[in-house]
């Protein structure tokens, strides 16, 4: 035995090994090739389009702009304001993500070295100034400036879809109609509703991930007292997608306020949440505390951040680490460490959704539905790039003091549930939520992974759910 489990740790190490050399040296062809496209995409750009947008690795520029006022401090930007309106607007903006523009790597620590060089070099042969003529500015990416700039100069929201994007009725059809709200599948009691549920899915996915499973698997007892919602996530599915959108944390609530708590006029909720929904979920929670009468979050990620290192980067790190195996985390790391990169990968599969979903269909022979490949196609590079920078990375600093939130002011129960074999949030980071929140329930399903939790026990999770809710009636 003891041989065979020395055997086993070898190749266990070996494996390792193997994946460290690997992914060195694909990340590396990566970091160059996303350099190189960064230039490839402003030329595009400017033959399709006319201009090019900035992207997050461009240089920096002045923050100090005209058509508004952006104050910064050193690491991040604090606020804006806008003089031209009679009310000067104020925007705090503390949820923009650092990982968005700061993302080490071979390529841009080499570049970051080369251009402080030649910074110490002009400031080696520069004259003397006098003291108290040098003044010092904060600056702040350009596209950042940009896009807020934008927000305060009145532009347009609904601007027209980027050459790169898909602009079928399904993807641009809101424009069109000036709709503001988000796309919402309302299922279950028409009157006489007596508890609301608001399911929130993860990321790149749409409502369907419970409309297709969960919902047409409630017992009529539950259809006939509870209203289901299910949202597509501000930029994903059938919702709309803005080109000058952040996809902040305050943009996705005030969304899902608008589209459901208020003209739904919801007074209280259970709420079921997935991955990166679970984040809003929190959010969400402890915004309207009183309102939440249970909360069931599956595969929560929640990675508690060590002493002396950086939320942000350190989240960035756990959920994107830069490995080639698994799978799943090699498109994590994709999606998360280059902008240009994963704008080709939406280019390829988001632009052409419509032959995806005519392919899967044909070798299928139609048999079977293809919601998953819908949610994962029905998105834009934009909305992706920056729900997951600001809402996954750029929330990591918040949710300990959210889970502290619902742990001290909220009385509902929590229940946390997690497939055994996810290989993108570990089964530890609902334990982690457990420790900040005792009373959390945590139901760990084996021989299950980040979707399989859901999609082929979708009648045994009904049934748990449905169980919830009652019991949580029973006890109120």
């Amino acid at each position: 035995m003891s041989i065979m489990k020395n055997t086993k740790l070898t190749f266990t190490m070996a494996g390792r090994i193997l994946n460290e050399v690997i992914s060195f040296f694909v990340f590396t062809v990566l970091d160059v090739v996303d350099f190189l496209l960064c230039y490839t995409y402003r030329v595009i750009d400017f033959i399709v389009e006319a201009e090019w947008k900035s992207c997050y690795c461009s240089s920096a520029k002045q923050a100090i702009m005209s058509g508004g006022t952006i104050m910064v401090s050193e690491t991040k930007i604090v606020c804006l304001t806008s003089s031209s309106s009679s009310s000067r607007n104020k925007l705090q903006l503390e949820e923009i993500s650092d990982t968005l523009y700061t993302r080490s790597s071979l390529v841009s620590e080499v570049s970051k070295y080369t251009v402080n060089e030649l910074k110490r070099l002009k400031l080696e042969n520069a004259p003397t100034l006098k003291t108290g003529t040098l003044r010092s500015t904060f600056t702040v990416n350009s596209t950042i400036v940009e896009m807020l700039q934008g927000k305060i100069g009145g532009q347009k929201s609904h601007s027209i879809p980027r050459w790169s994007d898909c602009d079928c009725k399904t993807c641009n059809s809101w424009t069109a109609s000036c709709k503001d709200s988000l796309f919402v599948h309302v299922d279950g009691a028409k009157e006489n509703v007596q508890e609301n549920v608001i399911f929130i899915h993860g990321f790149i996915s749409s409502s369907e991930f419970w409309t297709e499973t969960l919902f047409p698997n409630f017992s009529k007892a539950t259809k006939s007292r509870y209203r289901l919602f299910a949202v597509d996530l501000l930029g994903f599915g059938r919702s709309p997608k803005p080109n000058e959108s952040l996809y902040t944390l305050r943009e996705h609530l005030d969304m899902i306020e608008k589209s459901v708590l208020e003209p739904y006029k919801v007074k209280s909720f259970h709420i079921v949440a997935h991955s990166l929904g679970c984040i809003l979920a929190l959010a969400l929670a402890v915004k309207h505390p009183g309102l939440v009468k249970s909360l069931t979050l599956l595969a929560p990620p929640y990675f508690p951040t060590p002493k002396g290192e950086q939320a942000t980067q350190y989240m960035m790190r756990r959920i994107a680490p830069r490995r080639v195996w698994p799978v799943i985390a090699f498109g994590a790391s994709l999606a998360c460490w280059y902008e240009h990169v994963s704008r080709t990968i939406c280019l390829l599969i988001c632009k052409n959704h419509r032959l995806w979903e005519f392919l899967t269909k044909l070798l299928t022979r139609n048999r079977i539905k293809t919601y998953l490949v819908d949610g994962f196609c029905c998105h834009t590079h934009n909305a992706a790039w920056h729900t997951l920078h600001n809402i996954i990375c750029g929330t990591a600093g918040k949710i300990e003091g959210y889970l502290d939130m619902v742990k001290n002011r909220l009385k509902c129960k929590v229940t946390v549930i997690h497939g055994e074999d996810d290989e993108l949030i570990p089964v530890e980071c609902s334990y982690n939520v457990q420790s900040r929140i005792p009373r959390a329930r945590v139901n760990v399903v084996k021989n299950k992974d980040h979707i399989t939790i859901v999609v082929g026990r979708q009648q045994a999770f009904a049934r748990e759910l449905e169980e919830i809710w009652n019991n949580n009636s029973i006890s109120n």
